[in-house]
């Protein structure tokens, strides 16, 4: 079938709107008509010079929308259902069996390369060549992708179809760090570094969670602002001196019983964990640093860092969750959102870039 989507044909290209020709879906395959993506921070390893991310491609990888076709063998999603697509994972290792699909070793694969594994493409441009259309198991910076039953999580009728995409990924792994990997309770206290997507969806999951000190740290001061009204009880400009510092004085000289980390900024992961009180956990999931130093006599005393991928979340059912959240006023994950229409993609990619906005959708 025909569609339209922004193709990525360098890394230091502009998008560009092209009609792609896109299989039917294949066995196991879900073909949806997308209502509205996300761009995510993840979506600017496409800009990573040399073939990390194999071109052309189409990014994307947290779409709504709606259920078209289905292939052969799929069970679950049915056509007409309205759905949210998260990552990709094989459902069969061991790391899947036991709820944890972030882990699933073939999580490369299925979602980074975005090729199906054997290896067949999905799309092909106007010349016939090949157009990657797999990205985390969708590529949905289009008006239609193909997913699995594995990525595809069927939702309720009576939401915003088209801004619910970002709950597959960047506010999943904010909220699910929260809530699941770390395990934040009533009384704890936490540090969030960057106030982006991740970060502000930690921020109102901590508070969800019961946090008594919820500090948030970026350097922009509208994303401070926004983080005091979602829920946190301090805000540090990241341009502040001795953040560390300031952060044990905030939770009484010891530090805090968790930080978390979506910046990958080596220095600002080393005042993470420079925050943490003995026994504290740093929980990690930016995307993008080669390295990290930390004091060796921090780590010695008790305290732990934690990578964490995707929240450490089942999408199937951490995804309804924060819907119901969201349906109780505690989770305004929408606040976050600023709509564009797909044709204004690169429009949209500077504007988050640059701090302007937290959390562009694309509306096809």
């Amino acid at each position: 079938m025909q569609i339209e989507a922004a193709v990525l044909r360098a890394a230091d290209a502009p998008y560009t709107i092209e009609s792609l020709d896109l299989a039917d879906p294949g066995p196991g395959e879900i073909l949806v008509r997308v209502a509205g993506a996300g761009m995510c921070h993840t979506d600017m390893l496409g800009r990573v010079p040399g073939d990390l991310v194999a071109k052309p491609v189409v990014l994307g990888h947290e779409g709504s929308g709606v259920v078209e076709a289905v292939g052969p063998g799929v069970t679950g999603p049915t056509v007409g259902d309205h759905v949210v697509m998260s990552f990709d994972s094989c459902g069969e290792c061991a790391n899947c069996r036991a709820a944890k699909p972030g882990a699933c070793p073939q999580m490369t694969a299925l979602n980074m390369l975005a090729m199906p594994l054997d290896g067949t493409p999905r799309a092909t441009g106007p010349g016939g060549e090949p157009v990657h259309t797999r990205w985390f198991g969708q590529s949905s910076f289009a008006s239609h992708a193909l997913g699995t039953a594995r990525n595809v999580v069927p939702v309720t009728k009576d939401v915003p179809l088209d801004v619910l995409g970002p709950l597959g990924c960047g506010v999943q792994t904010g909220a699910a760090s929260v809530l699941v990997s770390l395990g934040v309770r009533a009384g704890d206290s936490i540090a969030v570094f960057g106030a982006g997507a991740v970060g502000l969806a930690a921020v109102m999951a901590a508070r969800i969670a019961g946090a008594s000190t919820i500090v948030a740290v970026d350097l922009h001061e509208s994303r401070l602002d926004l983080a005091r009204e979602l829920g946190a009880t301090h805000v540090i400009n990241g341009a502040d001196d001795d953040i560390a510092g300031q952060i044990r004085a905030i939770s009484g000289g010891e530090g805090v019983q968790y930080s978390f980390d979506s910046t990958a900024v080596p220095e600002v992961v080393s005042t993470a964990v420079a925050s943490l009180r003995t026994t504290g956990v740093c929980g990690l999931v930016g995307v993008g640093a080669a390295e990290y130093r930390l004091d060796a006599n921090l780590l010695l005393m008790g305290r732990t860092v934690k990578g964490i991928i995707e929240g450490d979340a089942v999408p199937h059912t951490f995804i309804p969750r924060m819907i119901e959240m969201w349906r109780q006023g505690r989770f305004p994950f929408d606040r976050l959102v600023t709509t564009y229409p797909l044709a204004q993609i690169n429009e949209a990619e500077a504007d988050t870039t640059s701090g302007k906005v937290v959390k562009p959708v694309l509306i096809p």
